[in-house]
């Protein structure tokens, strides 16, 4: 059995843009404010939502993937207990933050470093 060649991102999105300005310019013309209209409207809004996802789609193949950074966000020095902004909204409260400082910190209150 034979697949069918699926066609590229932009292709349909210039395909959607094209079938989206049809029942636009229909409506425009003909001016029907029964079913019909509702139809058409439904139609274009339709296609235009394919257009732009086919061309978000034809921007992010051409886009290349961005290179992993590592996750410190600076140097030691600057982050003295080994904490980052994502565990510093966690914790609430100054107890819990304590708490993390002590455990970093050992039994004996000094720094392993």
């Amino acid at each position: 059995m034979s697949r069918l060649l699926r066609p590229d991102a932009r292709t349909v999105a210039v395909i959607a843009a094209l079938g989206a300005l049809v029942p636009l310019v229909l409506l425009v013309l003909w001016r029907r404010q029964d079913l019909l209209g509702v139809v058409l409207a439904l139609l274009c809004v339709l296609l235009t939502m394919v257009a732009g996802v086919a061309a978000s789609a034809a921007r992010q193949v051409d886009d290349p993937e961005p290179v992993d950074r590592p996750t410190t966000g600076g140097p030691v020095e600057l982050m003295p207990y080994g904490i980052d902004a994502d565990t510093l909204d966690a914790l609430d409260s100054r107890d819990a933050l304590r708490a993390v400082r002590d455990r970093r910190r050992g039994s004996n209150g000094f720094s392993g470093r």
